[in-house]
């Protein structure tokens, strides 16, 4: 393919403010100065040395590459090994602002130096790099809104994970579709990239914000601030010390970019078998009536696993929810399961019949559920042979009858209106048990509506 063809730079350039193009010369001016004699260009050593604190070198290294396979009206930027002022204003252009046609001509040639006939496990490591220098510049800039990484599940884990997942949409040359391990081994053209990157926004979601954020331009703009409004969303919940995280951060912005738009910003940890114990009054107490739910579980061998409820758990004999339930499954591989249309068997918590089944469970049907959590709360089951009717979900764990390690629950959105118009000092909250079986039995609380406001445990 050769390097980027630039007949389009003007037409690029016209989608920036003088301004904002003022701002990324002033970037590349900086680094000039940074190098011996009046230069106007900059080699990959100044450059590597000028983001040695706000990017990891292995995305330095690939970004150099991809602005220098930008051509130019200059005939000397194809052969120099340095880059030009230009080559840097419209590369930052094009992936910041740029049709998914100019993205897929710059990413290319971060993904390799070769970009005629690109593999699949090249791709996998760019995006490898890419999530990694992401949580990188999230952290630098204070951006994580409240998630501990240092209470979380190991990030490089997800990073795989998730690099995996999003290379799993990527077509082969001839437009097949392998398993996983076979797309490592295919060849990617141009054109695959370019349909991925339209199908995938989250891809050049974390470019954006990479860039902007790693070399700190254009981050008082309005786009910059939607996008970090929507890649990571605030978390509430994690001060307690012996709490540590079943999810790591690529799995908490893959799973947030599945969920419903008004309630991906903010996250509130309700249960966790660390904290409340391995008690199933107690995982009820703590989620009943609490809004949407995300449900992760780990079962003995080590898999991760969960479900995303779209309405508040009830305690009822019937089946509810609605489509945007879906299933998902983290470790070892990343995916998520949405609904089929086949049933509308969504989600389900039931407790004390004789003739029902008493325990929570998500899709399939009664003792065949695609994720299921026994009433007597230390087991569970995720029957789907082949597939789970409901949301067309493999197993989920390791073994189809599986013991569960640990478990939590994470509410999503805001708090609704009804919890806190409660009083957080009735004695009730204080037992998690006893408020779900008095729930269970159908009787009200006397204190509903004379309680105070809680406060959010983050702010």
């Amino acid at each position: 393919m050769g390097n980027t063809e630039s007949g389009s730079n003007q037409k690029g350039l016209s989608r920036i403010l003088p301004e904002e193009k003022a701002e990324i010369e002033r970037h590349f001016e900086n680094m000039c100065r940074m190098q011996n004699g009046p230069k106007k260009s900059v080699g990959l050593k100044t450059f590597q040395d000028a983001l040695e604190n706000s990017l990891p070198c292995t995305i330095c290294q690939r970004i150099f590459d991809g602005i220098h396979s930008v051509r130019t009206n200059s005939k000397s930027s194809a052969i120099s090994a340095e880059i030009s002022k230009e080559q840097f204003v419209v590369f930052f252009v094009d992936l910041l602002r740029g049709t998914a046609e100019e993205k897929s001509q710059v990413i290319c040639h971060m993904i390799s130096c070769n970009s005629e006939h690109l593999k699949g496990h090249q791709v996998q490591k760019f995006l490898e790099d890419l999530i990694a220098a992401m949580i990188h510049v999230l952290k630098q800039h204070s951006l994580l809104k409240g998630w501990n990484l240092e209470r979380m599940r190991d990030c490089t884990l997800g990073s795989h994970g998730l690099a995996m997942q999003l290379l799993s949409q990527l077509q082969s040359t001839d437009g097949q579709k392998f398993e996983r391990q076979e797309l490592l081994d295919s060849t990617c053209s141009r054109g695959s990239i370019e349909d991925w990157l339209y199908k995938i926004p989250m891809i050049s979601l974390f470019v954006r914000v990479v860039l902007t954020l790693g070399f700190s331009i254009l981050k008082h703009h309005t786009e910059h601030q939607k996008d970090i409004r929507t890649v990571v969303p605030k978390c509430t919940g994690m001060k307690n010390a012996s709490f540590v995280s079943l999810l790591d951060l690529p799995a908490v912005m893959h799973l947030n970019s599945y969920l419903p738009s008004d309630v991906q910003h903010k996250w509130r940890l309700l249960f966790s078998s660390q904290i409340h114990g391995e008690s199933f009054s107690q995982l009820c107490g703590h989620i009943l009536d609490q809004g949407p739910c995300l449900l992760i579980v780990k079962d003995s061998d080590g898999f991760v696993f969960g479900g995303f409820a779209s309405q508040s758990w009830k305690v009822k004999p019937q089946f509810q929810g609605d489509s945007s339930c879906f299933l998902f499954s983290i470790f070892p591989r990343f995916d998520v399961y949405t609904y089929t249309g086949y049933n509308d068997h969504y989600m389900y918590l039931n407790r004390a019949q004789q003739s029902l089944p008493n325990g929570l469970g998500m899709g399939g049907q009664h003792e065949y559920f695609g994720l299921w959590i026994d009433s007597n709360f230390g087991t569970g089951h995720s029957k789907a042979k082949p597939r789970c009717t409901t949301y067309n979900s493999p197993q989920l764990s390791a073994k189809e009858e599986f013991s569960i390690v640990a478990m939590e629950v994470w509410a999503v959105g805001d708090i609704p209106e009804h919890v806190l118009a409660k009083n957080p000092k009735s004695i009730l909250d204080s037992d998690a048990e006893a408020r779900a079986l008095l729930e269970m039995t159908g009787r009200t609380r006397q204190s509903d509506g004379l309680r105070e406001v809680p406060e959010d445990d983050e702010s």
